[in-house]
């Protein structure tokens, strides 16, 4: 019951993490073609917040990504690794549960 509910939660976190990145990417690429104003208090506080929450994921892989002009893929390769990590997560569920470690 307990490894269900921390097999639970770690997929959560993990999906709400997902949408995170793909909000976080919406949203800088409306604020840079302008449709968006960051100068509007709701939508500087809406950006920053998905900033804060992504940033520390997205900078390490930044900068480990070459130099693809105005291109930043960096959204891509972390939303490739947290869906990588999802379907770890829930083989490692699976294995333990064919596997008797508990029910």
């Amino acid at each position: 019951m307990l490894l269900d509910a921390v097999f639970y939660l770690v997929n959560a976190v993990l999906l709400l993490f997902f949408w995170a990145v793909i909000i976080a990417a919406v949203l800088s690429l409306l604020i840079g073609f302008n449709v968006l104003d960051t100068r509007n208090r709701l939508v500087w506080t809406i950006a920053d917040f998905f900033a804060r929450v992504t940033e520390p994921v997205l900078r390490p892989v930044r900068q480990r990504l070459p130099n693809l002009g105005g291109i930043d893929i960096s959204p891509l390769v972390v939303l490739l690794v947290v869906q990588a990590l999802i379907l770890l997560v829930n083989a490692i569920q699976g294995y333990m549960i064919r596997g008797g470690v508990y029910f």
